[in-house]
């Protein structure tokens, strides 16, 4: 009886099958032709993507010169600001310049030497507040601690007392920092 149960439930399967085999194929044709009537051919395809390529490639080239030019234009601004700065302060300094001449002219003609100390430490002055409006600052050195970051030890002297161990004795040159930026480290003597 089993046997005759599968045989009456395997028409029913295949009937099923064949109604839903049938139901696919009427949709596959009913897209197929509404597919048709909607979707551009192959060959128009490959032309719309063609253009649309072309579209692209010319927003590209175009982008690429817009940034070109804008690479040219900003460098060479930026070398007009380099240029148009230093001739700001190398026409600041000339002022200074002129005072040297007339010092040293002084020096030839003038035999009095407290004017002309007096004419130079006005330069050194002069000079001095120029490269503070700059930025340009002194570091202090002499009885400060040693710093790598400001200071360059050229020797080591023995301490002259205790407290002075690893700090700075003496100064050989002058170091200076440029709107706090280390433009040139200090040379220095450290107690030992």
């Amino acid at each position: 009886m089993a046997k005759k149960n599968k045989k009456q439930a395997q028409p029913e399967s295949d009937e099923n099958n064949k109604q839903t085999a049938a139901q696919e194929q009427a949709t596959q044709t009913e897209t197929q032709t509404t597919g048709q009537e909607t979707q551009p051919s192959p060959e128009q395809q490959i032309q719309q993507l063609q253009a649309r390529l072309e579209e692209q490639k010319n927003e590209y080239l175009l982008l690429m010169a817009e940034f070109d030019n804008y690479r040219r234009r900003t460098l060479k601004e930026r070398q007009e600001l380099i240029k148009t700065s230093t001739e700001r302060a190398m026409k600041e300094l000339l002022p200074v310049v002129d005072d040297f001449e007339r010092a040293l002219d002084a020096l030839e003609k003038s035999g009095d030497l407290d004017s002309l100390k007096e004419g130079v430490s006005l330069i050194h002055s002069k000079f001095i507040k120029y490269l503070a409006q700059q930025g340009v600052k002194a570091i202090e050195s002499t009885g400060t601690d040693f710093d790598p970051e400001l200071h360059e030890a050229i020797t080591m002297f023995p301490a002259p007392d205790e407290a002075m161990r690893g700090k700075v004795v003496d100064t050989t040159t002058r170091g200076y920092t440029i709107n706090d930026k280390v433009l040139r480290h200090a040379k220095v003597v450290v107690g030992q």
